[in-house]
């Protein structure tokens, strides 16, 4: 087996300085998308049919193009329509774009968070004569927030690993960086490997954060054990 240790090592020592780009493109793309999103869920959940149709529209037009071609769009054709837009930066186009096709997904994934409250804790709140803003606030904004939150965490591990495409508006990412040190070298499997474990790294970091914030979420919902089930009534 023809494998370079020394070149791998290096790159996987080289590599970690373009993780910055990344994670900026991919946390700035996911706070676009989670605003849009929740932007979207609303008009879903309106009674007005006009804004209901509007949402139907943009999550099938964001949902159903490439991701390719939706950045192709942003960063080369805008400027022919909008001469002003000439120059942006391809790091703006990145997470606009990115930004807006995810949040198509997330705006789905917020609509089943909000359905899967039940209905009749909102009614028990209603008959107790409870404000609209403290039942959405205290009971269907918690519960929707954790029913909605693994989704949401799988569709920013998607984000992360789609700003790899940035390369192609021409800014050095991380996959960036690896396809060039690649070209130069001719050591293909040793760089794309360094790159791949890179991602994964940051995917199981990211994943261990988002399990922290679960385990947060729970506390209000999980049983002390230690506390006896007075339901049954005293233990002779």
């Amino acid at each position: 087996m023809n494998f370079d240790w020394q070149y791998f090592l290096k790159a996987l020592i080289q590599l970690p300085e373009y993780i910055p780009v990344t994670l900026i493109m991919a946390i700035f793309a996911m706070i676009l998308a989670i605003v849009i999103g929740v932007i979207i869920t609303v008009f879903q959940l309106s009674p007005f049919w006009i804004l209901r149709r509007f949402a139907h529209f943009y999550i099938s037009f964001f949902r159903g193009m490439p991701t390719l071609v939706q950045l192709f769009l942003i960063y080369y054709g805008l400027p022919q329509l909008f001469p002003s837009l000439r120059g942006i930066p391809a790091i703006i186009a990145a997470i606009v774009g990115l930004g807006f096709k995810e949040s198509s997904y997330l705006s789905e994934i917020f609509r089943a968070g909000f359905n899967s409250v039940d209905e009749g804790q909102i009614e028990a709140g209603k008959a107790l004569n409870i404000s609209k803003i403290t039942l959405f606030w205290h009971i269907v904004l918690p519960q929707a927030t954790l029913n909605a939150l693994p989704a949401t965490g799988n569709t920013f591990v998607s984000l992360l690993k789609e700003t790899s495409l940035a390369f192609t508006l021409g800014l050095t990412e991380l996959f960036g960086e690896g396809k060039m040190l690649a070209g130069e070298s001719f050591k293909y499997f040793e760089t794309y490997l360094a790159v791949g474990i890179l991602y994964w790294i940051l995917i199981i970091i990211y994943t261990w954060l988002q399990s922290l914030l679960e385990k947060e979420l729970l506390k209000p919902y999980r049983r002390d054990l230690n506390e006896p089930d007075r339901s049954e009534g005293p233990v002779s």
